[in-house]
């Protein structure tokens, strides 16, 4: 997911296995004081307007991810110690990772109190597939039996159903995949796999407004767009990870400075970002109330591979000696101040399936080799590299520092191209309209690999921002999902990273990505997982 579920995954997952700091930055003034709670208390969180209306299968961006997983639960989730957990579901049984058979808990209730069924499953998944619906994440179905009839490449699709999914009764139904899929379980987690009453299908279009989940948190009044979104408790929610609180005032902001300033004056409460210019001294500033740990997330710089210019193949060496112009490590400890670490590969550290330098060579720091390259390549068109990013986040020292490195060490003019926000950048690259690279940022949906790699990088994909296509890596994936287990799955999975990056370079790893959060004096028990999100349900709002 641009930038990934369940608040109740993971508080500080995986941490301990990479040998990271510590979850929590302190006891007294932080999460462990002995100040009195009010359980109605709201809290108010740091955020950025969503690209889309708050559809699940359309929404694929932190922005609105991070509304929906309050409002919505899946049939999965992870626990404390990266194992998967049962949700909505009672059972998720498969003796082969292709047949499914899905047991629903009873008793779960949308918001407007329409139960939640086994139809509230197939019907919004076959919704999603169908390609006259045009979903951001309908490639997420990609694998189940009868998809290419609901979403055929070309003209209008056969059915409205895809063959592969069966009610059996109100709690019960099948799924059918078209082939193995080793981390198919593992997949539910993700946002797209989220339940929709009766009501969406009368109004899809009101409902991404105003949406109807069957999460611990309901909306509350209207979307005030730029401004705020509001949640609230729903009382009869039937998960385990029932609200500490009240609910939660989720603010939007265009600067990260001016969000930083109102946490500093306890007028928003949580910032799971702070700026970087404030890297330096935000522990000073905020004490115990602060925290920095390493996350599944990752900082890129991709191609528009649609670009007649940077389609050609000889594009790839330009790619990876831009690559090798940058001294990733000296801006991680100087412009970024250590809240970022220099990337070898795609996939994060402590993630299922990562092993170091997927990018052998064209990740280390060669001037001279970079050069030599981007000369082999026939140089950067027009001699100009121009990168988009959006400047409401914590990008443009970073954005200048690397555009700084390959001036200095490529010999190639690069500028900068900053848009206000978030939703124009995205709406720009998801619409295809660049023909210049572009931040990209990715924070996982799951904890595995091949979040990483198919997701991004198979043709066709939801989140290809690129336009990559490779059948050399597209056979991996499918051969990395049809394997009998997890373990051979991340091996090939890893085959694939090193064949992109070695082979083509889509997209320019640059960065490990870190939680750098803080929060005011308004809450405790706050946490962070490995998603870089706040584990809402458990804040707790002082009286």
């Amino acid at each position: 997911m641009r930038g990934a579920k369940s608040a109740k995954w993971a508080a500080c997952a995986i941490v301990v296995a990479m040998a990271a700091t510590a979850c929590g930055g302190g006891s007294k003034s932080g999460n462990d004081d002995n100040a009195a709670v009010d359980p109605n208390g709201v809290f108010s969180y740091y955020n950025t307007e969503p690209q889309n209306p708050l559809i699940p299968t359309n929404t694929n961006e932190v922005g609105g991810h991070y509304m929906l997983t309050n409002l919505f639960r899946g049939l999965v989730t992870f626990d404390i110690k990266n194992k998967l957990m049962m949700a909505n579901a009672q059972s998720v049984d498969t003796t082969d990772n292709q047949h499914f058979d899905i047991k629903l808990k009873p008793g779960w209730k949308f918001h407007n109190g329409e139960t939640v069924t086994a139809s509230s499953y197939v019907d919004a998944w076959n919704w999603a597939a169908n390609v006259k619906n045009a979903q951001l994440n309908s490639s997420w179905f990609v694998d189940i039996k009868g998809y290419d009839d609901v979403h055929p490449d070309k003209g209008d699709p056969k059915d409205d159903k895809m063959s592969g999914l069966k009610v059996v009764n109100d709690n019960e139904f099948t799924v059918d995949l078209s082939h193995p899929v080793s981390t198919f379980k593992d997949r539910l987690f993700y946002d797209a796999f989220f339940p929709l009453p009766k009501a969406f299908y009368k109004d899809p279009k009101g409902f991404g407004e105003h949406p109807i989940g069957n999460g611990p948190y309901k909306m509350e009044g209207s979307w005030e767009h730029k401004v705020q979104l509001k949640v609230r408790k729903f009382d009869d929610y039937k998960g385990d990870d029932k609200p500490k609180n009240g609910g939660i005032d989720f603010k939007f902001y265009s600067k990260d400075d001016a969000a930083y300033a109102d946490l500093l004056s306890d007028k928003v409460d949580i910032m799971y970002q702070v700026p970087n210019s404030e890297v330096g001294k935000f522990k000073d500033d905020l004490g115990d109330r602060s925290v920095s740990q390493p996350f599944g997330g990752n900082t890129n710089v991709g191609f528009p591979l649609y670009n007649d210019e940077w389609k050609k193949p000889e594009k790839a060496k330009v790619r990876q000696g831009l690559s090798m112009a940058i001294d990733r490590d000296t801006i991680a400890k100087t412009a970024l101040k250590g809240s970022k670490e220099a990337a070898t590969g795609l996939t994060p550290p402590g993630i299922e399936g990562y092993q170091a330098n997927a990018c052998g060579d064209f990740c280390k720091f060669d001037p001279a080799k970079a050069k030599e390259l981007i000369k082999q390549g026939g140089g950067v068109p027009g001699n100009k590299l121009v990168i988009t990013y959006n400047a409401d986040g914590a990008n443009k020292e970073w954005v200048d520092a690397v555009c700084n490195d390959i001036r200095q060490n490529a010999g190639v003019e690069c500028v900068t191209d900053p848009k206000a926000t978030f939703q124009e950048s995205r709406q720009l690259i998801t619409d295809k309209k660049l023909s210049n690279p572009f931040r990209m940022a990715w924070v996982m949906d799951f904890p595995n690999i091949s979040n990483f790699i198919a997701e991004q990088y198979r043709t066709g994909a939801g989140a290809n921002d690129m336009g990559f296509s490779d059948k050399g890596v597209d056979d991996l994936i499918q051969k990395a999902d049809e394997s009998k287990n997890i373990d051979d799955a991340n091996k090939i999975y890893y085959q694939a990273e090193q064949k992109i990056l070695q082979e083509q370079m889509p997209s320019i790893p640059l960065f490990v990505d870190h939680t750098v959060a803080g929060w005011s004096k308004r809450v405790k028990n706050v946490k962070f997982d490995y998603q870089r999100q706040a584990i809402w349900t458990d804040v707790e709002v002082k009286k």
